[in-house]
């Protein structure tokens, strides 16, 4: 079924037809056989029997049969298919037979004999209008559900856009990508080294498109390894795989209408290959161990680290599935290639903190904007937000200071700052003086966490709401600094 289609398509959905005489199933085959997709029974016994295998989006039936009236066929056939649309052909106007019928929901239209093939044609449309409109509401709603618990474990802070603006040219190209494919359905790829900003980019393509309204679909897929990912992406069928007791729908189905977002997948099999394929080619998917295929509308971003040839296109892929992934690409330039936006993308994350912990430091010394700017930060955005976090839980005043900042590489050549320069000792620091002054940091650190919990009584708690943080946050450095036990 294609549900954003204006008009079905008559024949892709099951008519079940049943009468107690050939010539009678005869006449409706005649009539009805090129319009539809139709399926016979003789008799309510033999009809129950055919729904077991047959998913019928209508069911016709004569009211006068042996054995079992039409009514109570199709008040049992209802069991076995709720969502169908039961039509009775009746000879005899015995109303209040009828009305009890279509109360009780076992009937949803009657027909009087002899038929008008016109009549009954507009009938058997309107009820696979019927059965696809429910089959779509379910769907939906199952959509609906599945999302809401998707966000549910997925949850996180929300992403905020600040972090991809940027005064550097790299970054307004990158502005612009974003802005010249947003409202196309093209997949994208996204070159970037590790601790870049691909989520946030991905992000914003999706809330510049039209399906900004509908789910956006984050897949860590580190997390998943071998048919795991496979299974997590196109869902399974129940007994697809030991553990699969249930059907459920996959990554893809939960974004339909929307955007999914693959951070970093490895080289899929052939296997995956081949469903990326199909579904980018035909919009289709099935399920792992299913053969029912699915129609989904879906938008595709994918991160890769570094370049697409190197993660992905050089191995054993299938050129098709290259082709169409291949489409437009968006390369989001590391920090050291950039380092204009890095004190603006300081002063940003600065701000975000400032939100969360009100004694947070608020500004940056020009010394500190010069450490910044002089350091290649090679863990990228996410290292430079880390940066920022622990020197503003560190500095006791408004001014971030450079004995505040410590940094993973312990290496850094100072930049020089428009208002001061910066120490002649830190300027001239190598990586053994940069390890020192991390020590120092730490040392700092434990002194100020193990005099909070003096001061609060080891109420960890409490240490966490004093010094402004999260308790998690306190929990890490704890750890960290060998300190938990307390």
């Amino acid at each position: 079924m294609l549900p954003h289609m204006d008009e079905p398509d008559w024949r892709s959905f099951s008519v079940v037809v049943v009468d107690d005489e050939e010539d009678n199933l005869d006449a409706f085959r005649f009539a009805f056989r090129k319009s539809f997709q139709l399926h016979y029974a003789l008799g309510g016994p033999a009809a129950l029997d055919l729904l077991d295998r047959v998913d019928a989006a209508v069911i016709v039936s004569d009211q006068r049969m042996p054995k079992m009236s039409g009514i109570e066929f199709l008040r049992r056939a209802k069991e076995r298919r709720p969502d169908a649309f039961g039509i009775l052909l009746t000879a005899y106007a015995d109303l209040p037979v009828l009305v009890d019928a279509i109360n009780s929901g076992a009937v949803d239209r009657y027909v009087q004999k002899p038929w008008d093939s016109k009549e009954l044609t507009a009938i058997l449309r309107q009820g696979i209008k019927s059965f696809a409109t429910i089959r779509e509401n379910k769907r939906l709603r199952e959509q609906l559900s599945q999302y809401a618990g998707y966000l549910e474990r997925e949850q996180r802070d929300p992403l905020d856009y600040g972090e991809i603006s940027g005064e550097s040219a790299a970054m307004r190209d990158v502005a612009r990508r974003i802005e010249e494919v947003a409202q196309t359905s093209s997949p994208v790829v996204i070159e970037a080294e590790p601790g870049c900003e691909q989520e946030v980019v991905a992000r914003a393509i999706h809330v510049g498109s039209d399906r900004e309204e509908r789910p956006f679909v984050r897949v860590t897929c580190a997390a998943f390894r071998g048919e795991a990912l496979e299974r997590e992406l196109f869902g399974w069928r129940k007994g697809a795989f030991p553990t699969a007791f249930d059907d459920r729908a996959g990554r893809f189905e939960l974004a339909d209408a929307g955007t999914i977002y693959l951070d970093s997948p490895e080289r899929p099999s052939r296997s995956m290959q081949a469903r990326l394929l199909r579904l980018l080619d035909e919009g289709v998917l099935e399920r792992v161990g299913s053969t029912d295929a699915k129609h989904v509308d879906v938008r595709l971003i994918v991160s890769v680290p570094h370049t697409f040839e190197r993660a992905w296109a050089d191995g054993d892929l299938l050129p098709e599935l290259v082709a169409k992934l291949d489409v437009f690409r968006i390369r989001l330039p590391p920090l050291r290639e950039r380092k204009e936006d890095i004190v603006l993308l300081a002063e940003h994350f600065l701000r975000k903190y400032g939100r969360r912990n009100a004694r947070a430091a608020t500004s940056l010394s020009s010394d500190a904007k010069a450490m910044l700017a002089g350091y290649d930060f090679p863990g990228n955005t996410r290292e430079l937000e880390n940066v920022i976090e622990r020197a503003a839980i560190l500095a006791r005043g408004d001014e971030i200071q450079p004995e505040h900042l410590a940094f993973q590489a312990r290496s850094y050549v100072v930049a020089p700052a428009p208002a001061a320069p910066p120490p002649i000792e830190l300027a001239q620091a190598d990586a053994s003086s940069g390890q020192a002054l991390s020590t120092k940091l730490e040392e700092i650190e434990r002194r100020e966490l193990l005099a909070a919990l003096e001061r609060c009584g080891g109420n960890k708690a409490e240490v966490a709401r004093s010094l402004g943080i999260q308790r998690t946050t306190l929990y890490y450095r704890l750890k960290r600094l060998g300190i938990e036990s307390l």
